[in-house]
């Protein structure tokens, strides 16, 4: 690259000019400020006797330096409109970071008789690893202090942090790109020492096995990144001496390795959109060859555990809301599974966690989580209850097959996120920690409801509000709709600290539960995926609609947010429907359906023609055409759009919101301003460490209150 632009754009946005405004008056964008053009390259798509023209499909190649000047540009117009509002910028970004408490630390979970926990330290972004030993009271060692490792780098994760079963050695993967190609390094505890050998151009996914010394590995394919080999590796030999012992030779599958509760078994898993399929390998002899458990079946996915003698079974079989089943180990074949949780059909099971004397279930109903505790001695079982309309409640870090004691998490949109532990035998419940909002937070200043919109077929959408009391519903407003609704992904109603700033100056903040994930159970997922997918978007309308008219809101302070798939939702509604939106915030965006996925060398495509089609096919090109943002733009007036976007992402390749920003702004007939931020350091997460992204998001808010006309 030329410059280092991510430096220089946060410098410009956030600090520039600040201690020199003097005055409060009302900032003004600036004017006559021309745009980037893209040069128009004209290339023909031909594929089922129909052709499209992309002007700018020559923006796909990273190495050409008149791309990387293209996208420059766009970061240089992009700090040139935003210049009067870096004032804002900067009080966001200190607001939002004031709310955190900087030396903070987690809560200790219990394993193999150490107490482990994260901390943060004044100022630093990223976390220090810790444990102690038998009590909190122990000396503390630090085991990794990620902030030194991260000093050189301008990006920088650090993640798959695996323990050995002995507690002596720790692997971990780092990512100083952002391309999702890690590399793997050990350490040994008792002497504070890396090991020589490291591992490259893996996933960080890696599993221990029993004899502390044996670890199991996956590898990327080169050019897809499809998570496809998984190796055997012994501490201490060269890293040459891997043995492969499972290959995924089917390009629609990925592959993964993982271990029983118990710690008895581990597991090899390949899965698709719609199945899977498992091995299974004593931990105590990994020299042993994996053994599979069901072989794969079309639209069957299932997923074990281990406890005592049996194999519990989370399975799809005839049960499109999965159920759970048991079978003994030594006979695994399906003819031997035994229902021990029955389907229903108004409950997603979601989740199970074993104990030795409890089974834990995470279960979906009306889109709210519940939390299901069975005695597996006496067979008694009661729910966990929460009280609030709206609200998140997950299992959380429960290491210890041979407990009593539950760690769950739970959230709203007014409260923050707080750890409990429940004694499931006694019903004693404990709250070990609520993470500490600082300032002037008080969370019964905010009203949390759960509304319901309309379809056009008549189903009826779950939407998740929240805004600060003594809202008048006289949709003058602002309000941020947000979606997503792909992959069967749930979007729970959490808290957010840092969506406070746009809630105390007067926004509405609403999530849109949409057809495509899984909130209502598994057909929620199924009618908005593949020949389905028009619900995604209409769902999001109709929600929109439904707000607009109980008033909560008008289309001058209306807007949208989504990410990834999500990004692919705001492109669609915006040509849909452009007049409902003042606004549109799309980060990383999955704009160029068609192309995309016509494309099989770039990653994920393959592994997702169960979610969204093989154009391949005549009658999926066809329906994907009809919806592809990209493909859909017109001579149109268009909502004001910031788009965001990461060089190195490989999940949504950086050309796709690229592309998007020219043909959107070339064919854009009114006056609003479309802007694209591409973080040239950074992938499909944007910026790394716990204040670094803030400066991101401070853009955003500041984007949505500009149009607002809200500088203070």
């Amino acid at each position: 690259m030329r410059k280092n632009y991510t430096f220089y754009l946060h410098v410009c946005i956030l600090l520039l000019f600040s201690s020199l405004v003097a005055c409060e008056s009302t900032p003004r964008r600036a004017e006559n400020v021309p745009p980037p053009v893209a040069e128009k390259h004209p290339e023909e798509l031909t594929i089922h006797g129909h052709t499209r023209i992309d002007n700018y499909y020559w923006l796909n190649d990273r190495d050409n330096p008149e791309v990387i000047g293209y996208i420059e540009a766009e970061n240089e117009f992009l700090i040139d409109m935003m210049a009067h509002t870096e004032r804002l910028q900067e009080r966001l970004y200190n607001e939002m970071r004031g709310r955190v408490r900087e030396d903070d630390k987690s809560v200790p979970y219990r394993e193999n008789g150490y107490y482990y926990y994260t901390r943060f330290e004044e100022g630093s972004e990223y976390p220090i690893y810790c444990r102690r030993k038998e009590s909190m009271d122990a000396p503390e060692e630090i085991i990794l202090n990620v902030n030194k490792k991260a000093e050189e780098y301008a990006f920088f994760n650090l993640t798959g942090v695996t323990m050995s079963p002995d507690h002596t050695t720790i692997a971990f993967a780092i990512d100083t790109v952002g391309r999702r190609l890690y590399t793997v390094y050990f350490k040994d505890l008792t002497t504070g020492e890396l090991l020589d050998t490291k591992i490259s151009d893996i996933t960080p996914n890696l599993v221990w096995a029993n004899d502390n010394k044996t670890v199991f590995y996956t590898r990327q394919h080169p050019q897809t990144l499809r998570s496809y080999q998984i190796y055997r590796y012994e501490i201490g030999h060269s890293p040459d001496r891997t043995q492969l012992v499972y290959e995924e030779q089917d390009e629609t599958f990925r592959t993964w390795v993982s271990k029983t509760k118990s710690k008895e078994y581990i597991i090899i898993t390949s899965g698709s959109t719609v199945s899977s399929e498992q091995r299974i390998l004593p931990a105590g002899n990994p020299e042993e060859s994996f053994r599979i458990i069901e072989p794969r079946q079309r639209d069957h996915e299932y997923w074990i555990d281990h406890a005592g003698d049996v194999f519990y079974i989370r399975t799809n079989l005839n049960a499109p809301n999965y159920k759970l089943m048991t079978t003994p180990v030594n006979r695994t074949a399906r003819r031997h599974w035994e229902d021990f949780i029955i389907h229903r059909e108004d409950v997603l099971l979601e989740r199970v966690e074993l104990f030795r004397d409890f089974i834990v279930v995470s279960e979906r109903n009306e889109g709210l989580n519940h939390i299901r505790i069975i005695d597996r001695v006496s067979d008694e079982q009661h729910y966990l209850d929460f009280g609030e309309p709206a609200y998140v409640a997950f299992i959380a870090q429960n290491p210890e097959f041979d407990s009593e004691t539950l760690r769950y998490g739970y959230s709203s949109l007014t409260t923050p996120f707080s750890t409990f532990d429940y004694n499931m035998k006694t019903g004693e419940r404990e709250l070990l920690k609520q993470t500490e909002v600082l300032g002037n937070f008080d969370l019964n200043n905010y009203v949390t409801e759960r509304l319901y919109a309309t379809a056009d077929d008549g189903t009826r959408i779950p939407i998740s509000i929240v805004y600060r009391k003594g809202l008048e519903k006289n949709g003058n407003n602002p309000l941020l709709v947000y979606g997503y609704g792909s992959y069967g992904a749930s979007m729970s109603p959490f808290f957010s600290s840092n969506r406070l700033s746009l809630l105390d100056r007067g926004f509405v903040y609403a999530i849109a539960h949409i057809r495509g994930g899984q909130e209502m159970g598994r057909y929620w997922y199924e009618e908005g995926r593949l020949l389905n997918k028009i619900n995604t978007f209409t769902d999001f309308i109709a929600c929109t609609e439904y707000l607009h008219a109980e008033g909560y809101s008008s289309p001058e302070k209306t807007f949208a947010q989504g990410g990834s798939a999500g990004g692919l939702l705001m492109g669609a509604v915006i040509n849909m429907r452009p007049e409902l939106y003042k606004g549109i915030l799309a980060a990383v965006p999955f704009v160029d359906v068609v192309t995309t996925m016509l494309d099989d060398s770039i990653p994920l495509t393959t592994q997702e023609y169960d979610e969204w089609g093989n154009p391949n096919d005549p009658e999926y090109y066809q329906y994907m055409l009809s919806y592809s943002p990209y493909d859909n733009i017109v001579h149109r007036e268009y909502p004001h759009v910031l788009i965001t976007s990461g060089l190195h992402d490989s999940q949504v390749q950086y050309w796709e919101p690229t592309k998007w920003t020219a043909k959107l702004r070339e064919s854009n007939i009114g006056d609003s301003v479309i802007l694209l931020y591409t973080n040239m350091e950074a992938g499909h997460g944007g910026a790394s460490g716990r204040f670094e992204g803030l400066r991101e998001v401070a853009l955003q808010y500041a984007f949505l209150l500009d149009l607002v006309g809200v500088y203070r």
